[in-house]
């Protein structure tokens, strides 16, 4: 109760003069003021150098609604794995587009707080909230009531259900026969994969006021990572839920409970020996993986997930300015501004290129060399936010209608 009464805390003063612009006394220069401030920036001019292509297209159910729920598609061999999130979990043939399974399951939360509460509608009634997650021949979903559901990868059929101790915000991953999952009270869980069994659990302590998300899970070499709330970062042994060791990626700071916001929400980074994280309001940092040790930090302010190429890491900021950070010595290569305010989704490195979407639905090309914008094309009317996956020259991009589309990008 006190996270979720936090959080409509931290729009109220994130929204400013412009909640009280009803107000005789309010200005009109204070109210244009404001709109400047917080209008997505323009679309700017640029010499178009590649073309986005759409392969094909599809529908999944009734798409992601107005709870700003993030459900990223999955890809294991030849299919793709996307959910709305009102219970609808569809299969299609990655290459052609042609579903071969859907299933829908019925909103059993009972009207609880969990599924019942929304500070942005209150009357929607998604509760996927969770996914997509696929690995160890399954597909799984995770949802507002605390369940993580698992269902066949070939035909859909349900495999289990294990009911947690929280909401579940990141798609749920695997790893040695077992299903990681993290939870927004602050609990990391390994799962059954066989049976959905619990074999264990590791609490982390949540701060007062965090933002409305969780880190995913990464699984490698035996060992799980996980950002959490409090600005932390646990590298855990997969077996036995012990922890290897724990980084502070932030020390909360300020007086005020926004000001002392750290979210580590952002995805782990792999990079063979090294692993890269960044906090909200904190900094991004690349740490030696196998004990944790701090070899290089930058000032840096972001809760999307990281990617990686041409030597750089990408990271989309809080005001969504694009930035290329080098690997090795953690210096800015360059930054794009031209997208501040879009709501960016996180970047997704392939090829020559950084793809981006946002939140009218565009989605941008740009150059990993130096930045600039190469391409664009309008995805989804809706808004474009749950993060892009890319597989074999080919991107898919779900958008908020529940609108699935494979894409290429070709030189012009």
């Amino acid at each position: 109760m006190t996270r979720n009464l936090g959080l409509i805390v931290m729009l109220l003063l994130l929204g400013g003069c412009s909640w009280f612009s009803w107000l005789p006394w309010v200005g009109d220069s204070e109210k244009d003021a404001e709109k400047a401030l917080l209008k997505p920036a323009p679309l700017t001019k640029y010499e178009a150098t590649v073309n986005v292509r759409r392969l094909w297209k599809a529908g999944v159910g009734d798409g992601l609604g107005r709870k700003y729920l993030k459900l990223q598609p999955a890809l294991l061999a030849d299919r793709i794995y996307a959910a709305d999130g009102y219970g609808r979990l569809e299969a299609f043939d990655r290459f052609t587009g042609k579903r071969q399974w859907r299933v829908q399951l019925p909103d059993e939360s009972g009207g609880g707080f969990l599924s019942g509460f929304n500070f942005i509608d209150r009357a929607d009634p998604s509760f996927v909230s969770g996914g997509v997650g696929a690995g160890a021949g399954m597909v799984f979903l995770g949802t507002t009531d605390g369940e993580v559901i698992a269902f066949s990868a070939a035909d859909g059929e349900e495999r289990w259900r294990t009911r947690v101790d929280s909401e579940v915000l990141a798609p749920p991953v695997t790893g040695q026969n077992l299903v990681f999952v993290q939870t927004i009270d602050g609990s990391l869980v390994a799962l059954e994969a066989r049976t959905g069994a619990i074999r264990w659990e590791l609490d982390n302590q949540v701060p007062v006021l965090t933002l409305r998300g969780t880190s995913t899970p990464v699984y490698t070499d035996g060992v799980v990572y996980a950002g959490f709330a409090d600005g932390k970062l646990l590298a855990v042994k997969a077996d036995k839920g012990e922890p290897a060791w724990e980084h502070r990626v932030m020390l909360p700071e300020g007086r005020s409970e926004l000001d002392r916001m750290v979210d580590v929400d952002a995805t782990p980074l792999i990079d063979g020996p090294l692993i890269y994280v960044v906090s909200y309001q904190g900094n991004i940092q690349g740490l030696r993986r196998s004990d944790g040790a701090l070899l290089w930090e930058q000032k840096m302010s972001s809760f999307l997930d990281l990617d990686m190429g041409y030597g750089q890491i990408y990271v989309v900021d809080q005001d969504d300015t694009v930035i290329a950070i080098d690997r090795q010595t953690a210096e800015i290569v360059w930054s794009l501004k031209d997208l501040a305010r879009r709501r960016l989704s996180a970047p997704v490195a392939f090829s020559n290129y950084i793809a981006v979407t946002d939140d009218e639905g565009y989605l941008h090309i740009i150059a990993q060399s130096d930045g600039r914008l190469l391409g664009r094309r309008k995805l989804d009317g809706d808004g474009v936010r749950s993060r892009m996956v890319y597989a074999d020259g080919t991107l898919y991009a779900l958008g908020n209608s529940g609108s699935l589309q494979a894409l290429e990008v070709v030189i012009k």
